[in-house]
This record gives C-alpha cells, structure tokens and sequence, in this order.
C-alpha cells in the first residue's frame, strides 16, 4: 500500500512538473514576441505623439470648453482585445464604472474588447458602440479615422467628454489619462476662436473630426505600447515564477523518489534478516 501510494505520488509530482515547464516555455515566448513589439510600438509612439498634442494645444489657445446642457457624458475607453497584461484593461474598467455611478447619463465607446466584457454585465445600457479586432496589428492612422467615422455617425449627443487610455511611462509603468472630448458646438463657441480667420461651420466640422482620429490616434498608440510594455513585464514575472516553482517540484520529487527507494531497500533488508532468522 505505501509503494502504491509513493508511486503515484511521483506520478502525480512527474505530471505537474512537466505542466509547469511547458508553462514556463510558452511565458519566455509571449516575453520574447512583446519584447520585439514594445520596441516597435516605442517608435512608433515617438511619431504619433505630435497628433494628440497638437490637438489638444488648439483646445487649450482657443480656451474651448465644455459645452451647457443635460446631452449627458460621452466617454472613448481605449482598450484591446487581449489580456495577460496586467492591469492595463482593469484600470480603464475601474475609472469608467466610478464615472457612470457618479452620471447615470454617460455613453461608453469602447475600443477594443476588453472594457466591454468588464462593463457588460452591470453597464451593458451605457454602451453606445463597440470597436473590436484591435492590438492584433499596430494600429494606423487609417484605423483612427474609422472609429472616428463611425462615432460622427452614430450621432451621439454630448455636452462633456474625453478619452480614457494609459499613457507610456517606462517598461515597468503607466498612467491611466484622460484627455478632454468636446463637441463641434463647442468648438465654435469658444472665447478666442476668431482670432483664427476664415472658419466657417464646415472648416470647423473637418477640424473637429481630424482632431478626433488625431485624438484616438495617438491615445491607441499609447495604450498600444502600454500594452506590450505591461505584458512583456507579466511574462517576465511568470517565468520566474515557473521557475521557482520547478525547483520546489524538483526537490519535492527528489526526496519522494529517495523515500521510496529507502522503504523498498528497508524492506528488502528486513526480508533477508526475517529468512536468515528463521533458518
């Protein structure tokens, strides 16, 4: 009974080893593949970046500001559609859920598939529109403009706004940002707006959606880095992590199979000492 019992004790430690090698192999892979696209993403981040300051230095010298009214809340979460990441998709989650507690009457645009399986079972009403198959390739500015489009379309009234998605920091951190959203009202009803001249309604429409896919440009490319920098971070920890786990399994299997090897020779010994005695 206690040879059966060792044997499959080993057998059982032998099973579980193998599964954690295997995990450990496939985590230093998905480090090695986020590894290649940080550095990618990081260079492209360099160039993106003039897209959404550009955007926002014109809201800040034109002193644009939300516009009056009950239109509600408009909120563009910049997510993906894969995870082992860390907290990446969690914390866009979290500020979203506190900020339609605290204004029932806010409508979520979600890029990427992340944030929807994280609001969809309480928020699920909030959710105005939903842009999947993102973070598989590096998003272009084409990719933008499409989102954009599609928001213009949907025709979505709101008097505030913004853009929720992680800024790149170093390759261990981020910063979950928000970045004001306002509408074409209240583009053309900013206090120094004419000091531009010839702005019309339609130089201003065409300004207000380039500097909406400017916006989400430059918020994906961010997140997009973020992304590969947090799981490039949470693979490397979980290879480690498999790795002291090997060493415990291993030293775990040593001493069961030294146990078992000591019983059987015990028992061996004490055989022959039982047949010499008894002739």
């Amino acid at each position: 009974s206690q040879q059966v019992r060792g044997t499959a004790t080993l057998k059982m430690i032998s099973i579980r080893l193998k599964s954690v090698k295997n995990i450990q192999k496939i985590t230093q892979s998905m480090k090695m593949v986020s590894a290649a696209k940080y550095t990618k993403a990081e260079r492209e981040l360099k160039l993106a970046r003039p897209y959404g300051i550009g955007a926002q230095e014109f809201y800040k010298k034109a002193e644009v500001k939300d516009e009056e009214g009950e239109k509600g809340q408009l909120i563009i979460a910049v997510s993906s559609d894969r995870g082992l990441c860390g907290a990446v998709h969690s914390s866009i989650g979290r500020i979203v859920k506190t900020d339609i507690a605290a204004n029932p009457n806010t409508k979520v645009v979600i890029v990427g598939d992340k944030v929807r399986n994280i609001l969809q079972r309480l928020y699920a009403k909030n959710i105005a529109m939903v842009v999947t198959e993102v973070g598989r390739k590096p998003a272009v500015f084409g990719d933008a403009a499409l989102v954009a489009q599609s928001i213009i379309n949907s025709g979505i009234e709101f008097s505030k706004g913004k853009i929720l998605f992680n800024a790149f920091r170093t390759v261990v951190s981020f910063r979950t940002t928000e970045m004001p959203l306002y509408s074409q009202n209240a583009v053309a009803n900013a206090s120094k707006l004419p000091v531009y001249d010839s702005l019309d309604s339609d130089v201003i429409q065409s300004y207000t959606e380039f500097s909406l896919a400017s916006l989400l440009f430059y918020s994906m490319k961010e997140n997009a880095t973020s992304e590969q920098s947090s799981r490039m971070t949470a693979m490397d920890n979980a290879s480690k992590n498999a790795g002291e786990m090997i060493d415990k399994l291993t030293m775990t299997f040593n001493r069961t199979r030294q146990a078992v090897i000591t019983r059987e020779l015990i028992e061996i010994i004490s055989g022959a000492a039982a047949l010499e005695t008894k002739n």
